[in-house]
């Protein structure tokens, strides 16, 4: 598989990603809450978005090693997604949300201005390997099965 078609397949991975994950997550944080409704929705839309990738793409992912190629997919996509989350502390009551979960966690504990921005950078860290960890599990997953959805036609020779 060609780079031109992993970036092709990333793209179309985070499009897909969107498209089932919104109305996904809205529906969800009706019946499960916000916390729950987004965490699940996202979830879902992780394994069900390569599902779909990896059958629109099972020609160019059985044309090598499938195994390679899948991680080349989800090693870039993990990267995409990690670019998204390290902007997540720019929403505005990201970092309150921090410091409220944190004293919450240690009552009577105060931090210097210098330890509640490494706390913040541990935070984000902690988002993102978790992301990181989701979409490579999940994407892989989700491509593989979808590859197998659509096998290549064996040729009669």
């Amino acid at each position: 598989m060609k780079f031109s078609d992993i970036v092709m397949a990333v793209a179309s991975l985070a499009v897909i990603m969107v498209l089932i994950g919104f109305p996904l997550e809205i529906a969800l944080a009706s019946a499960l809450g916000l916390y729950w409704g987004q965490n699940v929705g996202v979830a879902i839309s992780m394994l069900l978005s390569p599902l779909v990738v990896g059958y629109i793409f099972a020609g160019k992912i059985w044309e090598e090693s499938r195994v390679v190629t899948i991680a080349k997919i989800t090693v870039l996509a993990a990267a995409l997604v990690m670019l998204f989350v390290m902007h997540v502390p720019a929403l505005a009551d990201w970092n309150p949300m921090v410091r409220e979960a944190y004293e919450e966690a240690n009552p009577g504990k105060t931090l210097s201005t210098s330890e509640w921005v490494s706390w913040e950078l541990i935070v984000l860290y902690g988002e993102l390997f978790l992301n990181a960890v989701m979409v490579l599990v999940l994407g892989f997953v989700g491509l593989y099965v979808g590859s197998m959805l659509r096998r290549p036609v064996k040729s009669g020779k």
